[in-house]
C-alpha cells in the first residue's frame, strides 16, 4: 500500500490535501447559500483532483493524470457548470427548510469526525498501520461520507440534496486515491459518468418538482406517499 510508505514530503501534501477537502464539507454543512455550496464543492473537486495527480506523481501511477484531468473537468467544472444553471433557472438561493441550523449542523459534524477518528485509528491499530496517512484517508472518507448524509438529513431543498450526494460521493473517491491508487481506470472513468448521469436526471427531477407543485423542496414529494 503506497500510503503506509511515504516519506514525510509527499505524506504532509496527501494530508494538506485531505484536511483541505474536509474544511470545505464543513463550509457546505455551515451555509445555507446554494452557490456557497456549489463553490466549496467545486474547490474540494479540484483539491481531489490536485491529490489524484499528486498521487500518480509520487506512486508512479501513470492513469492517476488521467484521472485527475478528469476529476477537474467533470467534478470541478462542468457538474458545478450544470448545477450552478439549474439554481439560475429555479431562481432559488438558499435553503429555507432546515431541521437544524447551522451552528447546530457543524457540531454534529464535529461529532462526525471524532467518530469517525475514533473508527479508523482502530482500523489502522489493527493493520499495523497506525501513525500513518492511512488512518487520516479513513477519517477524512469517513467524515465526508457521514457529512454528506448528514446534509442529506437536514437539509431539504432538492439542490441541497444533490451536492450532499457528491460530497458523499467525493469522500470516497479521496479515500479511493490514497488507500487504493491502482483501481483500474476504467472503473474510474464509469464513476464520473455516473455522477454526470445523477446531476443530469435530479436537473429533470428539481424542474418537474417546481413545475407541479410550486415548489423545489422535498417535503413536498409527501404527497406522493400513498
Amino acid at each position: 500500500m503506497l500510503a503506509a510508505h511515504l516519506d514525510p514530503l509527499p505524506a504532509s501534501l496527501f494530508s494538506l490535501l485531505a484536511i483541505g477537502s474536509l474544511l470545505l464539507s464543513f463550509v457546505m454543512l455551515g451555509s445555507r447559500w446554494l452557490r456557497h455550496y456549489l463553490y466549496a464543492f467545486a474547490a474540494q473537486s479540484w483539491l481531489i483532483a490536485i491529490l489524484s495527480g499528486a498521487v500518480g506523481y509520487y506512486g508512479n501511477y501513470a492513469e492517476l493524470y488521467i484521472v485527475a484531468i478528469l476529476t477537474a473537468a467533470f467534478r470541478g467544472l462542468l457538474l458545478p457548470y450544470l448545477i450552478l444553471r439549474i439554481i439560475r433557472r429555479l431562481e432559488v438561493h438558499r435553503e429555507v427548510h432546515v431541521i437544524l441550523q447551522a451552528s447546530s449542523s457543524l457540531v454534529i459534524g464535529a461529532f462526525a469526525v471524532i467518530f469517525a477518528l475514533a473508527v479508523s485509528y482502530r482500523i489502522g491499530a489493527a493493520l499495523n498501520l497506525a501513525g500513518t496517512i492511512v488512518v487520516l484517508a479513513l477519517t477524512v472518507m469517513l467524515s465526508m461520507k457521514l457529512i454528506g448524509f448528514l446534509m442529506l438529513s437536514v437539509r431539504h431543498e432538492a439542490i441541497s440534496q444533490i451536492l450532499g450526494l457528491l460530497v458523499l460521493e467525493n469522500g470516497v473517491f479521496l479515500g479511493a486515491q490514497i488507500l487504493v491508487p491502482g483501481m483500474p481506470l476504467l472503473i474510474e472513468i464509469v464513476i464520473l459518468f455516473d455522477l454526470l448521469i445523477v446531476v443530469a436526471c435530479f436537473g429533470v427531477l428539481v424542474q418537474y418538482l417546481l413545475s407541479l407543485v410550486g415548489t423545489t423542496s422535498s417535503l413536498q414529494l409527501k404527497r406522493l406517499v400513498g
